[in-house]
């Protein structure tokens, strides 16, 4: 069920555009620009860019794997605890938060599912 890091970098891999940037405490990812993620290592977490109604169902239905992080310009950001889930569901929320982060034009060009996750 645990998604390992690598596995986690590996889903952001296989998405289009995507920008990383590493910090001191948490790594980015943006695709042209504009913000879906975060990793941070010392705590196996993410944090993705979600839809508010998406945010709320995720956080009420299993407050064990995901936390409200915070809302901004109608979306609703969650943490992720890696352990908690599994690497289907994670592919499907990273694209889900990429898509919400793209251009119209990129997410055109791109199939409308997520990358298939592979260990």
């Amino acid at each position: 069920m645990a998604v390992r890091s690598d596995d986690f970098f590996r889903i952001v891999d296989a998405l289009v555009d995507v920008e990383q940037v590493e910090g001191e405490r948490y790594t980015s990812f943006s695709v042209r620009g504009t913000r879906f993620g975060y990793y941070w290592p010392r705590t196996q977490t993410v944090g993705l860019k979600q839809t508010i109604s998406e945010q709320k169902a995720l956080v009420s239905e299993r407050p064990d794997v995901f936390e409200e992080q915070f809302t901004s310009g109608g979306f609703g950001w969650v943490v992720v605890y890696l352990a908690g889930i599994d690497l289907d569901e994670l592919s499907e929320l990273v694209f889900e938060a990429w898509r919400l982060s793209a251009p119209v034009g990129l997410i055109a060009e791109v199939p409308d599912r997520p990358p298939r996750a592979r260990r």
